[in-house]
């Protein structure tokens, strides 16, 4: 039998971490950002592992057989930043993602210092293309 994720959604209380959340900016910023996945989504945040929030969720399967279930769009506030898990990653996405404003990127963690470093309507646009293609991809059953 495969190995399950290491993250997993679970009954945390996300309104008890994000009020844990220091300094904070970060927290108001954190606040932002779950209210407008919440309000894009359509789904309610739940926690994926100690420190995730995330939103909706998909069933994945690669050629190798591995499967599971993970969130279709969700954030992080970490030490040095606040990472945002855009799914599909960044490469449907080259024209927001030049307008954004100061980030960084991984294969799909956005990492940002401050909401106030973006173009807050360019991060909305980004994650309505994140959630359509992930709706694209794994459609809802």
């Amino acid at each position: 039998m495969a190995k399950p994720n290491k993250t997993q959604e679970n009954d945390g209380d996300v309104a008890v971490f994000l009020d844990a959340v220091k300094p904070d900016q970060k927290r108001e910023d954190c606040k932002v950002i779950a209210k407008m996945m919440a309000e894009l989504s359509g789904e309610r945040a739940k926690m994926w592992g100690a420190a995730i929030i995330g939103y909706g969720t998909y069933h994945y399967k690669y050629a190798s057989g591995r499967e599971g279930e993970f969130m279709r769009i969700g954030f992080a506030p970490r030490a040095q930043n606040i990472v945002l898990y855009i799914m599909p990653g960044f490469s449907i996405s080259q024209d927001l993602m030049a307008k954004l404003g100061k980030h960084k990127t991984g294969k799909s963690c956005l990492y940002i210092n401050k909401l106030a470093d973006l173009d807050m309507d360019v991060l909305r646009a980004l994650m309505i293309a994140s959630l359509q293609a992930m709706e694209e991809k794994y459609p809802n059953s």
